[in-house]
């Protein structure tokens, strides 16, 4: 699409064939209360090749880091061919599959990524992705209260091991529904919940989130949780790495029913970091939670020659039904790293993740002997964990990360700000991507910054 910008004269000749009279008399129906004033944080324009100078000065600091750190967001390994093809112009400008007869390439794509994640999470239903995986977390807690309908207490439990960002999120799009959240503490020792844990819920409660592994990267005991949150009449969500799960009982196996959702962040499955992000969020559930899922999902057919054929279906989004009985307003879905991940979960095949699972479990277990090898670093939590541990040292966490950083090392994430309870403690992991190169030279550095030579 050409970008062709309106001169003054267009503009003011549009507005006078309107019969108004300037831009901002269109914006007059919005109440001044409403209405945001000048956005300080956000610069004035600048030139293009400032831009470009800026943009390259930050990706400058970057640097390619040794990264010991998780924390939601992981290095894996993506095989070149990722990205190789969804770069293709079929893929990469494509902007949404509106016409389903142009579009059938982007739409079978979208089908297998469905069919991927159903078959990964063990549930039969998946949309075409969210926005993130703290997005799809908030979107499945009010697909639950919705499903309650008139059972709905409208209060969902919610572990404190969940990610804490992904809380701040479920607060920000929940609170505004009147929908409470109950935190749950974990065991302090062990960094899970005690099976017994809802036991100290009084009252009825529409949701359990689940996460499996939890942020502190300890295994949630997720079968007796489910089947007490079923005998309470709520539903279960699992929110998962789609990397464990290669190892992992799926979500739709927990217990004797298995979970009622399941979601997650995506970036694992063949996104770069990149700073941050973009990422995508993936959601799945039972089949009679269908009209409930937000965004669309691509449905496969045949035509009357036989010929497979995929649409668009079941939308239950604002822009396609009237917005009032809209389900969400999640308005699109994060189709190009969508393509990434089925094309990388396509090249791994289920053998294949099951070694980069297997990996990240061998090289956390070889960072934690190397790191607690060192006098004053201790292992935290002693539950059963993934790819990413608690280690507790002898002095305050962020000067020691502040120090490893100028030695070219993200040394993991400091926790005392979210769980203040574990005191000096940080979260290190280790994927596919370290190896023990690496980690002996993470060891030796902490070990210089501990103590450093007289």
């Amino acid at each position: 699409m050409p970008f062709i910008p309106h001169t003054e004269a267009e503009v003011r000749r549009m507005l006078e064939t309107i019969g108004v009279r300037d831009l901002e008399a269109l914006f007059d129906e919005i109440p001044e209360g409403l209405r945001a004033p000048a956005l300080e944080q956000v610069p004035p324009a600048a030139p293009e090749m400032a831009v470009q100078r800026t943009a390259r000065r930050r990706a400058d600091q970057d640097r390619q880091p040794l990264c010991f750190l998780g924390a939601g967001c992981y290095e894996h390994h993506i095989p070149a061919a990722v990205w190789q093809i969804a770069a293709r112009g079929e893929f990469y400008s494509a902007y949404t599959p509106y016409q389903a007869e142009a579009s059938q390439g982007t739409l079978q794509v979208i089908y297998e990524f469905q069919t991927m994640l159903a078959e990964l999470t063990g549930l039969p239903v998946s949309n075409a992705s969210l926005y993130d995986g703290a997005t799809a977390t908030a979107e499945a807690a009010l697909m639950a209260v919705r499903q309650r309908r008139r059972d709905a207490a409208h209060r969902v439990v919610v572990p404190r091991t969940l990610h804490p960002l992904y809380r701040r999120v479920l607060e920000t799009l929940l609170s505004p529904q009147r929908i409470a959240i109950e935190l749950l503490d974990y065991d302090h020792h062990r960094g899970h919940l005690p099976a017994t844990a809802l036991d100290a819920i009084e009252g009825d409660f529409d949701a359990l989130l689940l996460p499996q592994p939890n942020f502190l990267g300890v295994l949630e005991p997720v079968d007796e949780l489910t089947h007490a949150a079923r005998a309470r009449g709520a539903l279960v969500i699992g929110v998962v790495n789609p990397v464990a799960l290669a190892r992992l009982a799926p979500p739709g196996e927990w217990a004797e029913d298995g979970a009622d959702l399941a979601c997650g962040e995506g970036q694992p499955l063949g996104i770069p970091m990149s700073s941050g992000g973009p990422g995508f969020g993936f959601l799945t559930c039972r089949r009679s939670l269908l009209r409930q899922l937000p965004g669309r999902l691509v449905g496969r057919t045949v035509d009357l020659d036989g010929r497979t054929g995929y649409t668009l279906t079941l939308q239950a989004r604002e822009q396609h039904i009237r917005r009032g009985r809209a389900t969400s307003n999640i308005c699109t879905n994060q189709g190009l790293m969508a393509t990434a991940a089925t094309i990388h979960l396509a090249l791994l095949g289920p053998d294949g993740l099951e070694r980069v699972a297997d990996c990240c479990l061998a090289h956390t277990q070889a960072l934690v002997e190397a790191l607690t090898d060192l006098p004053g670093v201790t292992e935290a939590l002693s539950g059963p964990r993934f790819h990413e541990a608690v280690l507790r040292l002898d002095r305050p966490v962020a000067p020691v990360l502040q120090a490893l950083e100028q030695q070219g090392i993200l040394g993991g994430h400091d926790l005392a700000g979210d769980y203040p309870e574990l005191g000096d403690t940080l979260l290190v992991c280790a994927t596919e991507m370290r190896d023990r190169t690496d980690i002996e030279h993470y060891r030796s550095a902490l070990a210089g910054v501990l103590e450093p030579p007289a």
